[in-house]
């Protein structure tokens, strides 16, 4: 270590009471943490590129400053996917400060890494109470049945007004009208579970009529008066 000559010729004055780092919650306790591997949690994240043209939600599950699960999931230009392959690879493994400082292949998925480093390392995590914190695995729950994610698609103008494409329950391939125009229901397909169906053997008709549902007024006698294909009418 060097000194300035300034400092070298200071005399020495000692330090009062030293209490350490206020203790942050961590998987059901409280943890003063000084090194990365103090760090447990899971937590999701949002991060955007340079340009705000596309946007990563990134779910990482660490455990004593090793990330053990990551689920990246991206909306915006194609180029994005690919890097989200590239960084399911690279970040299990990584401590959360190698992570930070990894080149993550995109930008916004870098961001998000960013974000999720000053939620978790600050204790902002959502298994912060949680006693044990969450198994690895937790991450896949937020996409539910056939792994996909929820993502939500929809489109309008003001000539032509709202469509539909793709909510939380699946592919939107009907939407309902009531008699004064507006939407009152809609009919959906579940791709995940549609895509299961198929790969064990299913009848893609048969398939089809297994994973499709309705939300919502669909019936002349509930008064939806129209059936549209949001797609196409």
């Amino acid at each position: 270590m060097t000194y300035s000559h300034e400092v070298e010729h200071m005399c020495v004055v000692k330090k009062g009471p030293n209490h350490g780092p206020a203790p942050i919650p961590e998987e059901g306790k409280w943890v003063k943490s000084k090194e990365i591997v103090d760090i447990s949690g899971l937590t999701h994240g949002v991060g955007w590129c340079a340009p705000q043209q596309g946007a990563c939600k990134l779910t990482l599950n660490v455990k004593e400053g090793i990330i053990h699960e990551a689920l990246i999931e991206t909306i915006g230009c194609s180029g994005m996917t690919h890097s989200a392959a590239m960084a399911s690879e690279i970040l299990p493994g990584k401590t959360i400060l190698e992570a930070l400082n990894t080149d993550l292949v995109c930008d916004a998925i870098n961001t998000a890494m960013r974000e999720l480093f000053l939620q978790i390392v600050y204790g902002r995590t959502q298994s912060a109470f949680s006693e044990g914190g969450l198994i690895i695995g937790a991450g896949l729950e937020d996409l539910g049945k056939g792994l996909r994610s929820q993502v939500g698609t929809l489109y309008g103008t003001l000539a032509k007004g709202p469509r539909y494409l793709e909510v939380a329950e699946g592919y939107i391939k009907h939407i309902f009208l009531d008699s004064n125009d507006e939407i009152c229901g809609y009919e959906f397909v579940h791709m995940g579970r549609f895509m299961d169906e198929i790969k064990k053997g299913t009848d893609a008709n048969e398939a089809l009529a297994k994973v499709t549902g309705t939300y919502g007024r669909v019936t002349e006698e509930d008064g939806a008066v129209k059936k549209i294909d949001p797609r196409h009418e």
